[in-house]
């Protein structure tokens, strides 16, 4: 019997994911390391289709940072692989569903296959409206930062908070309000340092390719019982809140 989907009161606007586990996964059952992560694009899958259904708009995940560079070479291999059959297979779908797709991070070190076929994919969906998704791939959030200092002083711009923000590579979406790290372990690992400043964190026991619906569910449900003050007291916004309601 199918679990019942629970009444949320608040559904974030913007959910990002650390998606950690695959390798732990694919270790358990004796299986290499690329399997976990072939299965880990299922439950990308799973994840895209049911923030979908629940009216989150924007979706950010950690897909490669720019430190697993420093992992296995057939690891690395694997993963590109994965990536280039995925855009293939995935894009049409993602299109049909009104998901537009962004890939964010940098692109130096990539092949000329792989950088062709994410442009090719934000190309295919870009006028797509219901829900955007951004793909964190080759990212690290110290990058993001250094790279968006070095563009407002290269513009000859005052470095200030609003310069910096516009410079980021996530100024197309607003900052997260939830940030979900599957896998169990509780850190961040240098993603979206600067727009998670404000962010709700959930940090889940289970491996990113077990996580699923009820998994999601958890999540979305724990963020909708907190208190959101933004450096305010709890009675500034309930009085925040009531005025919003008059």
């Amino acid at each position: 019997m199918k679990k019942s989907r629970p009444n949320l009161p608040v559904v974030p606007h913007h959910v990002a994911i650390v998606m950690d586990g695959n390798g732990r996964w694919a270790h358990r059952r004796l299986l290499p390391r690329v399997a976990g992560h072939r299965q880990g694009v299922e439950a990308l899958r799973r994840c895209i289709r049911a923030c979908a259904e629940r009216g989150v708009q924007v979706l950010t995940v950690f897909a490669f940072s720019s430190e697993n560079w420093n992992r296995p070479t057939d690891e690395v291999s694997g993963l590109m692989d994965l990536l280039a059959t995925a855009l293939t297979r995935e894009v049409p779908e993602l299109k049909a569903s009104g998901i537009r797709l962004h890939f964010v991070g940098s692109r130096t070190g990539l092949s000329e296959r792989v950088r062709a076929g994410l442009a090719a994919a934000e190309v295919e969906t870009s006028t797509n409206s219901r829900m955007v998704l951004n793909v964190c791939f080759n990212y690290g959030g110290r990058w993001d930062i250094a790279q968006a200092a070095a563009r407002v002083a290269s513009a000859g711009e005052p470095i200030t908070e609003e310069s910096l923000g516009k410079a980021m590579s996530l100024a197309h979406v607003p900052d997260p309000d939830l940030l979900i790290r599957t896998g169990g372990e509780q850190r961040i690992s240098n993603f979206l340092l600067w727009q998670c400043a404000y962010s709700e964190m959930f940090f889940s026991e289970h491996l990113w390719p077990e996580f699923d619906e009820a998994a999601l569910d958890e999540a979305l449900l724990a963020f909708a019982q907190r208190e959101r003050r933004f450096g305010k007291t709890s009675a500034q916004v309930a009085t925040s809140g009531s005025q919003a309601l008059a």
